[in-house]
């Protein structure tokens, strides 16, 4: 008996808890949720690029990516993105494609103190996009060792070594049969 009571009194008392407890919860977390999401990007992209050792004028990476191959140059900066005499956002359409080519930046934290130049060529849009960022990448990592480990963990680091499967002989495609007639 001595339980029952306990569980009613922990009930009356439970409730008043609940809503207090509850309402300045739902409230604290809400608020600096978006200040610490506002605070990171402000503190990625204050973060500054080492200098060159003299005589040093870009660091290289290569990229490639089914058909396309990217040779990207970095340079301390401002944070200029230019990707065959284009600006990025002009090069790129989809956004996909953009988010691709600086999350190697963004993972490192240096968004606005690299300038990127790059050349790519062969392929589309989507295998230019994954050949810039692994060049990207490639060229932070001879820049700015201590970023491998972020990057690495991002996969942005990896070289996708899909391509298309070949055509065989006898067959329309690499897959695909021609179509078979009993009679």
């Amino acid at each position: 008996m001595a339980d029952a009571q306990d569980p009613k009194a922990k009930d009356e008392q439970d409730p008043k808890a609940k809503t207090e407890d509850t309402q300045p919860e739902a409230a604290a977390p809400a608020t600096p949720e978006p200040e610490a999401k506002d605070q990171a990007p402000v503190e990625e992209a204050s973060r500054t690029a080492p200098p060159l050792p003299e005589g040093v004028h870009y660091i290289w990476g290569t990229g490639r990516r089914k058909k396309s191959i990217a040779r990207v140059r970095i340079r301390p900066g401002t944070g200029q993105f230019v990707i065959n005499k284009k600006e990025v956002d002009v090069y790129f359409t989809e956004d996909k494609d953009r988010e691709a080519v600086i999350a190697p930046l963004q993972a490192v934290g240096m968004l606005k103190s690299w300038d990127v130049f790059v050349n790519a060529n062969g392929g589309g849009t989507t295998g230019q996009a994954g050949a810039v960022s692994l060049g990207l990448a490639r060229a932070l990592v001879k820049a700015v060792p201590d970023g491998e480990a972020n990057l690495r963990s991002r996969g942005l680091m990896t070289r996708d070594a899909r391509m298309k499967e070949r055509k065989k002989y006898g067959q329309p495609g690499a897959r695909k049969r021609f179509q078979f007639s009993k009679r």
